[in-house]
Parts: structure tokens; C-alpha cells; sequence
């Protein structure tokens, strides 16, 4: 497939990254150094130029063009790339926007705007940040077949309950899998005997009641709906945020220091009690007692005062904490100095963006860590190496670094054993290392 990605910022140069190996890529941007170095660190033509310019992408070959994605900063620019392809290719066009009226305005008409999918990215980190919420502890939760089966990462510390225990000691739940580990850099597929280490990230597949379970084992006490949480700030994301959780059934409390925001928050979120407050003053901060919150989310428009909001929250005792992070580069850094979740807005974007241009077999994915591994559901043919076979006997064939986390039959989830037979139009759930994922595509 040739793909014209135009914006070679965080997200641009994220999506070209992932799909070089497989595609013949081109990209845009109108800045010059940005174009000079992916020159040099990709295999992909890149063009200096404005991707909203008919000439600009017709120097880059949009009559032979299959996909163009427009993911620069600019909402607007975005969607005129995306109708400015439709005047002249048939490309199948994909726009990034952060404003979620551009995308009601999408979903109210097929084809609006010339966009043929639309990637709303406030609207997918606040999604990522509730997904994170009622499950204690985990990093990163993705559903599959059709939410009967869930991937929970969770962040193993010194003082959790599994911390020096094997896999086989830990493993208490009957619909759950240890599907890996991730320890530095490595990632580890997990034996009986492999033993659970301090700072590792563990990687489980398995039913939303033992998943969820789980959470409950690692962090007692913490979870559901009954959970006091708090939002700092009245940003778009926190407003989609805090609208979802009351969706969920939560009754969120959120500080926001600008009057009128303040007060329009109020009038949309009917079920969150909106405080106007500077969200850093530790007087009132105690005085709400926030300290005593279950989760403390960091939405203001700032990563230096979310870190600090987050930091202050767990200072006053916060079980937990998730800030928005707009820099990938302090993602790290954040977590680093104590922040549990850091979500950030580019890294969402660029995932949904990749996960939506596979074109292999996989009825869905999820990325880790960005690229390390995927989690992949496929719905198994007559072709597929695991089709009427025991798992003890196709696993055999299966490539090293590879899972089976779950099967479902009829919407009803079965624990995968040695003597399961994978029947064909079962659906599995694959933990697959990112070495093995061509192997795996192309023989499951």
C-alpha cells in the first residue's frame, strides 16, 4: 500500500515509523528540518511542502496514493488536506483533530469533510484515562471480542502482594492468563516457575471479572464506582473525561480556576461537582480533602502544573494519580518521579491511527509500549494452523514470544489449556512479541 502521511511531528513521524517496514511511505511537512530527519532516520521519501496544497501532493504521487493521514497539530489544516485529496484521488483519508465538534459534525454525515475516518484525539485520551480508572493499578486496558475478553498491564511496585512470587503461585484466577512480562527492556513470556520482580510490568489476558479481580488483589480496597475521584482542571480532556466517568456511574469532583469555564462545566457535567479553585492551592486542596482521594487526574493545559498537581495530590495522600502529558518525551519522566499513569494525548493518537491501517487479519490489536508487542484478536478459518488442533499440539508451530491469552466461542469466553481445541470462527486473543508478528499474521 502507498501511504502519503502529511505532519511529521510526534504522531507523523510515529505512524510513518510503523508503517515503513511494509509500506512505500511519503511524507509532508512544511518544516525543513523535520523533513531532513526523517530523511535520514526512516526508509521514506519525504517532501518539504504544504499538504494542503494540490500541487505539493501531487509532487508526492497522491493519482497512485491508496491512504493519505493528515496528522499535523492543525485541526483545520487536517481536514482541508483531507478534502483537498477527495478533489483529485480516490485515497482513502484518514484526519487527526483534537475539537470534538469536527467530529460530531463527521458522525452526523458520511464522507463529511472529505475524511474518511476521523481520529478525535481528546476524545481518545480521555477514553484511555477511565479505561485506567476503575481497574487499580493497571497502566493500559484494551477490550476484545467484543468486551468479553480484556489485556490489563499493571506496574508491579515493592510492596505488592505478588512481588517474589512464581507465575504458578500467582496465578489464583481460573480465567486468567499471564500472558508476559515486561522487565527493562526485555519482554519475558512467562513460565510456572518465572519469578515476579519489583518494577516489572505484567501483562495479563483474561475474563473482566478475573481481570478485574486481579486489580483488586494488587491494590485491596481501591476500584468501582464507589471511588472518590477527582479532576484537576477544566480542559476539553477533562470535560470528556469526567462526561464519561459520569456515564460509568462515577460522581467525579472537579477544580477549575477560571469562573466562566468553572461555571459552564457545572451546567454540562450534572452528575460532578465542579469547585472553582486554583487547582495547586494546597490550603483549599486540604480543605477538600483531596488527600483522601482514590485517583487524582492532572487535566490542566500545562505538563509542568500537572506534574505539580499530581505530585501535591499524592503528597496529601492520593491513592493514585494519572496525568496528561503532552510532551512524549516526559512520559517517562513523569512516572519516574511518582506520577502512576502518565496518558499522552500523541502516543493515543498515534496507536489508534496504526491500529486502524493494519491490514492484516486481526479483527483488532492492541500496541505495548508503542511497538515492543501486540496484543491481537483474530477469528480462526479452515487455513489457520491452530484450527482443530489441541493448543499443546499447534503451539508447537507457533513462532517463540507468543501467547494464546483467550479464546471465545458464541460470545462466551473459554480459558485456553493444553486440550483446548480452537475450533474454526472461534475468536483467540494473541500476546505476540513484536519479532513474531509477521510470523503470526500470516499463519493464524
Amino acid at each position: 500500500m502507498r501511504v502519503i502521511v502529511v505532519g511529521a511531528g510526534e504522531v507523523g513521524s510515529s505512524i510513518a515509523a510503523s508503517l515503513a517496514d511494509s509500506h512505500e511511505v511519503v511524507v509532508i511537512d512544511i518544516d525543513r528540518d523535520r523533513v531532513e530527519a526523517l530523511t535520514y532516520s526512516l526508509d521514506v521519501l519525504a517532501i518539504e511542502g504544504d499538504g494542503a496544497d494540490l500541487d505539493t501532493l501531487r509532487e508526492a504521487g497522491i493519482e497512485q496514493t491508496d491512504m493519505v493521514i493528515a496528522s499535523t497539530d492543525d485541526d483545520e489544516t487536517n481536514i482541508v488536506t483531507c478534502g483537498t485529496v477527495k478533489t483529485t484521488s480516490d485515497a482513502f483519508t484518514i484526519a487527526r483533530v483534537k475539537n470534538t465538534k469536527y467530529l460530531t459534525t463527521w458522525q452526523s454525515k458520511e464522507g463529511a469533510f472529505g475524511v474518511d475516518f476521523l481520529v478525535c484525539t481528546d476524545l481518545l485520551t480521555a477514553e484511555s484515562i477511565v479505561r485506567v480508572v476503575g481497574l487499580p493499578a493497571t497502566q493500559d486496558v484494551d477490550a476484545f471480542a467484543g468486551g468479553s475478553v480484556l489485556m490489563a498491564q499493571f506496574g508491579i511496585s515493592a510492596e505488592s502482594p505478588i512481588t517474589g512470587q512464581t507465575i504458578r503461585d500467582a496465578d489464583r484466577f481460573d480465567s486468567l492468563t499471564f500472558a508476559a512480562i515486561l522487565r527493562g527492556d526485555a519482554v519475558v513470556i512467562p513460565r510456572g516457575e518465572t519469578t515476579i520482580e519489583t518494577d516489572d510490568q505484567v501483562i495479563v489476558i483474561g475474563s473482566p471479572e478475573s481481570v478485574r479481580g486481579f486489580a483488586m488483589e494488587l491494590a485491596p480496597g481501591q476500584g468501582g464506582n464507589g471511588q472518590d475521584v477527582v479532576i484537576i482542571g477544566g480542559s476539553e480532556i477533562a470535560f470528556q473525561t469526567a462526561r464519561l466517568l459520569e456515564a460509568r456511574g462515577f460522581h467525579p469532583r472537579l477544580i477549575e480556576d477560571r469562573e466562566a469555564r468553572a461555571l459552564e462545566l457545572a451546567e454540562r457535567l450534572p452528575n460532578t461537582t465542579v469547585m472553582e479553585s486554583d487547582p495547586t492551592d494546597i490550603e483549599f486542596l486540604t480543605r477538600e480533602m483531596v488527600g483522601q482521594a482514590d485517583i487524582v487526574i492532572a487535566g490542566l493545559e500545562s505538563d509542568e502544573r500537572n506534574l505539580l498537581a499530581s505530585l501535591l495530590a499524592k503528597r496529601l495522600g492520593a491513592k493514585r494519580t494519572v496525568a496528561i502529558v503532552d510532551a512524549g518525551e516526559y512520559v517517562d519522566l513523569f512516572e519516574a518521579v511518582g506520577v502512576d499513569v502518565a496518558v499522552n494525548p500523541r502516543e493515543a493518537t498515534a496507536e489508534e491511527i496504526t491500529r486502524f491501517t493494519r491490514d492484516e487479519q486481526a479483527e483488532n490489536v492492541a500496541l505495548i509500549e508503542s511497538d515492543r508487542a501486540e496484543v491481537l484478536e483474530f477469528e480462526i478459518d479452515a487455513d489457520s494452523i491452530l484450527a482443530g488442533r489441541p493448543i499443546q499440539q499447534s503451539v508447537a508451530d507457533l513462532p517463540e514470544g507468543v501467547v494464546i491469552g483467550a479464546v471465545t466461542r458464541d460470545n462466551r469466553m473459554i480459558t485456553p489449556r493444553g486440550d483446548t481445541v480452537i475450533e474454526v470462527n472461534d475468536h483467540v486473543v494473541l500476546f505476540v512479541d513484536h519479532d513474531a508478528i509477521d510470523a503470526v499474521t500470516a499463519s493464524v
